[in-house]
């Protein structure tokens, strides 16, 4: 495409997305939650993304069903009456297409916010994610912003298989130029999607479909258009001095569980949600090992080069590691692409008794056999 049409091209897309006449949908309102305690993390998003587009001219969602569908998991539920078909843009099924045009609106001017069906069809548009989005800030000398927002479900849902099942946290977490957040529950769901539709580099949202339905309850100060989790930030979710575990994501509720067990039988365990995979809060990690003396990662993902295996590193290069009382342990998925039986499936996951078993592993400074056979 020649420099002139490239501009053209260009030029009519920001007028497409940001002259909206406006009419009578713009008097739609949404279900406001300043009144609600109990939200569930789909309106947590919901009026994250609602409040930024009202917030900013050039905020804009695009992807598949995001507008007359209401989004395929009503995420973007209203948004589409309310700012009409100009902001919230319904494609086809392209994901290498929509997130092009997505990424060229970043680099002129615009945020958009490109959500995904599931990370696994992102796969489809990994070269627009790494090569456009990730790399041009750096490879342009800092002259052109990627203000944009790549977001959706990641992870195992329930019974979707192997190409629908896969947790991104890992691949995403090792490009330099991206920012990657997994939010755990509803404060977690509008502060960091807040905090990454304002941010100037490309973010990765990797949410979860089993905790859109999930409710929790929601202070004053989370309910404010003003309120932002900074991007890097770990949040300790329970405090301990026996045992540290850390996760991300729907996988923070089952450490909670967990902790909840194993403090009836008087071991304290303090539990850190991530919330960021990129940049990382290895400072919290650090210090909290340094209390405890004992560490357990826990994520969905595949063991080998995985979240869990970051977080071993960033404590055996630092002092941390003199303060280790036993080996650390990686509760992870399993080695094998997600089954579709239900019964095998459930084998492949990480699951409560596997947290259990792993906490008891290092709580009594045990190395599994296998591991001590192969060293």
């Amino acid at each position: 495409m020649s420099a002139k049409y490239l501009k053209i091209f260009r030029t009519g897309l920001k007028n497409f997305l940001l002259n909206e006449p406006r009419g009578s949908c713009r008097h739609f309102h949404l279900t406001s939650l300043s009144q609600a305690s109990n939200v569930m993390c789909r309106d947590a998003l919901n009026s994250a993304l609602d409040e930024e587009l009202e917030r900013d001219e050039r905020v804009c969602i695009i992807g598949e069903e995001v507008g007359q569908y209401q989004g395929a998991y009503k995420v973007t539920r209203g948004l589409y009456e309310k700012y009409g078909s100009r902001r919230i843009v319904d494609t086809p099924i392209s994901e290498m297409g929509f997130t092009g045009l997505a990424v060229g609106a970043a680099f002129n001017g615009l945020r958009p916010i490109c959500e995904f069906m599931t990370f696994n069809f992102a796969m489809q548009a990994i070269d627009q994610i790494i090569n456009s989005a990730a790399k041009t800030h750096y490879m342009c000398g800092g002259q052109i912003k990627v203000p944009i927002v790549f977001r959706g479900p990641n992870g195992a849902a329930a019974a979707v298989a192997a190409q629908h099942s896969q947790c991104y946290a890992a691949w995403y977490g090792a490009v330099p130029g991206l920012k990657v957040v997994a939010p755990y529950d509803a404060e977690d769901c509008r502060g960091l999607l807040k905090s990454a539709i304002r941010d100037d580099n490309p973010v990765v949202v990797l949410e979860n479909e089993i905790m859109y339905g999930k409710a929790f309850d929601l202070s004053d100060e989370v309910l404010s258009k003003d309120f932002l989790i900074p991007i890097g930030k770990a949040k300790i979710m329970r405090e301990g001095n026996h045992l540290t575990m850390v996760s991300f994501s729907k996988l923070v509720g089952f450490c909670l569980q967990v902790a909840d067990k194993l403090a009836s039988e008087g071991i304290e365990c303090e539990v850190i949600n991530l919330r960021s995979i990129r940049p990382m809060d290895r400072g919290t990690i650090i210090r909290s090992v340094k209390k405890t003396h004992r560490l357990v990662t826990v994520e969905e993902g595949f063991p080998f080069f995985g979240v869990g295996s970051e977080i071993a590193a960033s404590i055996f290069e630092s002092d941390a590691f003199d303060y280790l009382d036993a080996p650390m342990q990686r509760v992870t998925g399993a080695d094998v692409p997600m089954p579709y039986a239900e019964n095998i499936e459930a084998l492949a996951k990480p699951s409560i008794e596997d947290i259990t078993k792993a906490c008891r592993m290092v709580l009594e400074g045990a190395i599994p056999k296998e591991k001590a056979k192969a060293a």
